[in-house]
């Protein structure tokens, strides 16, 4: 944690020294280029450009336009995304299993406009958020969120030094990585790239919890295979994987060290959870040809309906000697 320290103590030199590469600007006819100079001497020129202002280095990525300054507005601006948004957060960094009262160093990968990044502040953690769209960024740059910004393309890296985050979220923002928006693009290329580079970046024994929504199966082996082949090691964690809308898929992975998969909610078992009841009924079945099931308005009727709403992730009332019981008539 002492590079943590170093990194909120306002000197921007140290921090460039910690964290990242030494950056030098270049100009040519293309526009401005960015010469990188790693700490064993050598050098090159990649797309990154520097842009300055915050405590941290500001690196944009050229001619890239994904969220434009309108849709950016209202998508911060919207309620119904901050609280997603913010729910989210609060699983990934739980995920996290981050120690207590004790501050951290994380990265949020495609931080957007920085709610992620609230809810990190709002837990005492130190934060460096990276995005493609600019525009984002300047949303961010208005809200004055805590966190120190880079935009750029997290296909093609990330321009930290080894060991230097304690952990890494991402909310909804690696399935993009799936995608090819150029011919030169390559998915499993940029993947891997990205794995890699994280891998370097995170310390020994940290965990990176990615929110996404994949299209299929498919994509869901691509970025698991990928990260394994980086040396991560986890897999997929599922939230609510019986309900249509609150599913959420979490890949949880760990740096060096492996670790025990945490398992999502709403998963526990029916058999489990039926185990805690006892099976007694003194109601006449209403119906002889049930085929197996519970008669309606039945006590077990009403039990499994109720353990089917808990699987969904919808709130129901504890159980009770009184679930299910028959009311006496009125006077």
């Amino acid at each position: 944690m002492t590079e943590a320290r170093a990194c909120h103590s306002g000197d921007v030199e140290s921090v460039r020294r910690l964290h990242v590469n030494f950056f030098f600007l270049t100009q040519s006819k293309h526009g401005w280029q960015c010469a990188e100079t790693r700490a064993n001497g050598t050098s090159r020129i990649g797309e990154w450009v520097v842009r300055g202002a915050l405590k941290f280095i500001h690196v944009i990525e050229k001619r890239v336009t994904f969220y434009n300054e309108t849709e950016a507005r209202k998508y911060t601006q919207n309620s119904r995304m901050i609280e997603i948004q913010t729910q989210m957060s609060e699983r990934a960094v739980e995920l996290l299993s981050l120690p207590e009262d004790q501050p951290c160093f994380l990265l949020d990968v495609g931080c957007g406009s920085g709610l992620s990044g609230d809810y990190i502040s709002e837990q005492g953690h130190h934060w460096v958020g990276i995005d493609i769209s600019s525009a984002m960024l300047d949303v961010a740059l208005e809200r004055e969120v805590e966190g120190d910004l880079i935009c750029g393309d997290m296909g093609q890296g990330i321009p930290f030094r080894p060991g230097t985050f304690d952990g890494c979220i991402s909310i909804s923002a690696l399935q993009w990585l799936c995608n090819a928006d150029k011919k030169t693009h390559s998915p499993p290329r940029r993947l891997y790239c990205f794995f890699s580079m994280l891998y370097s970046a995170l310390a020994r024994g940290s965990r990176a919890v990615f929110q996404l929504y994949p299209e299929n199966a498919q994509q869901l082996e691509l970025v698991t295979a990928q990260a394994m082949r980086a040396g991560f090691t986890g897999g997929m964690v599922v939230d609510y994987p019986n309900s249509a809308k609150a599913k959420k898929f979490f890949l949880c992975l760990f740096a060096g060290v492996s670790g025990v998969l945490p398992k999502g909610l709403g998963t526990e078992s029916a058999e489990q959870e039926s185990s805690r009841h006892v099976a007694f009924t003194n109601q006449r079945m209403r119906f002889k040809l049930t085929r197996g099931k519970s008669a309606k308005k039945s006590k077990d009727w009403i039990l499994e309906k109720k353990e089917r709403r808990r699987r969904q992730g919808k709130e129901v009332r504890a159980d009770t000697k009184f679930s299910g019981r028959k009311r006496r008539p009125h006077f």
